[in-house]
């Protein structure tokens, strides 16, 4: 029988918690989508749609669509039943939230993967995304008392200039490697296109950093939230993007993440830098602790007929 689609209930809490309390048994990597569907749920509504699918009465799958800009769309927790895939199933969900984003204006969906996801890739795939960018995620330490090296840091001053980070971004390699996107500031692990006023906006409730010195501005970094771990174990700061010119301006602009992190008290930190070799080794070398592997990032266009 074909799978049906509908708006997600509270009801469906135990099925969709059943179906996915083992998404990655092969991995030491835990599924969020217990500890957040209920919130999904009854925080549903204009821009937000949680979905699940059905076959024969029973839900077998879930896919949330959230809109991030008046035209951007981003999808989120794909979950089949292991008993239903290859049914059909991530296709009628995908769809749907395509048809649905598509009705509010949206002409692009995109979702995240992580890279060694091998199912999801491909079933990401085959249902209409294409490849969009790659990214990798930095951890610094919190640290108030972290420096750049004397060398570097009696010759470059931090900045909040949010103009001066946004001229550094728009000349940077990075804003090509990533495609313009960054952390999207309200919705976790989403990215989004940046524009010059959401970054003063960001700047306005957040924080932005400008790294300056004689030559100009040579690395930024935006802060776009900190928050607590649904378990309540963890608490975490996020940075939408890091860009810098060379290894002493990214020495500098993540010593000042470190610090901030440790003012806000928070246990770790996400970093969004490329995934190039300059990039990560840059970061290697300024102990910004990187991430083991990357995260994909794929895009459907939605203006298609």
């Amino acid at each position: 029988m074909a799978p049906t689609v509908r708006q997600a209930a509270a009801d469906d809490y135990e099925a969709v918690a059943a179906f996915t309390e083992d998404t990655w048994a092969d991995r030491d990597v835990g599924d969020y989508i217990a500890d957040v569907f209920r919130e999904w749920v009854a925080s549903d509504g204009p821009s937000q749609r949680t979905l699940v699918a059905e076959v024969d009465g029973d839900v077998v799958g879930l896919c949330q669509g959230v809109l991030l800009s008046d035209h951007e769309a981003w999808a989120q927790g794909m979950r089949v039943d292991p008993d239903f895939r290859g049914e059909g199933v991530a296709v009628a969900l995908t769809e749907a939230v395509f048809e649905w984003a598509r009705d509010r204006g949206a002409t692009v969906c995109r979702n995240l993967v992580f890279s060694w996801n091998d199912a999801g890739l491909g079933q990401s795939r085959a249902v209409g995304f294409e490849p969009a960018t790659q990214f990798r995620f930095a951890h610094p330490e919190p640290d108030a008392d972290a420096e750049a090296p004397a060398e570097t840091s009696g010759e470059l001053s931090v900045t909040d200039d949010a103009a001066a980070a946004w001229s550094c971004w728009q000349r940077s390699a990075v804003t090509a490697e990533l495609r313009g996107l960054m952390l999207d500031p309200t919705e976790t692990w989403a990215v989004s296109e940046l524009s010059r006023q959401q970054l003063l906006d960001v700047a306005d409730d957040e924080r932005v950093f400008a790294v300056q010195g004689e030559n100009g501005t040579r690395a930024a970094a935006v802060r776009v939230r900190d928050y607590e771990s649904t378990d309540g174990e963890t608490r975490y700061a996020e940075y939408g993007f890091a860009t810098w010119t060379d290894v002493p301006a990214a020495q500098t602009v993540f010593a000042a993440i470190e610090r901030d992190a440790a003012a806000l008290g928070v246990d770790e930190t996400r970093v969004v830098i490329p995934e190039t070799a300059r990039h990560v080794s840059d970061a290697a070398y300024a102990r910004a602790n990187v991430g083991e592997a990357p995260e994909f990032v794929l895009e459907k266009d939605l203006s298609e007929s």
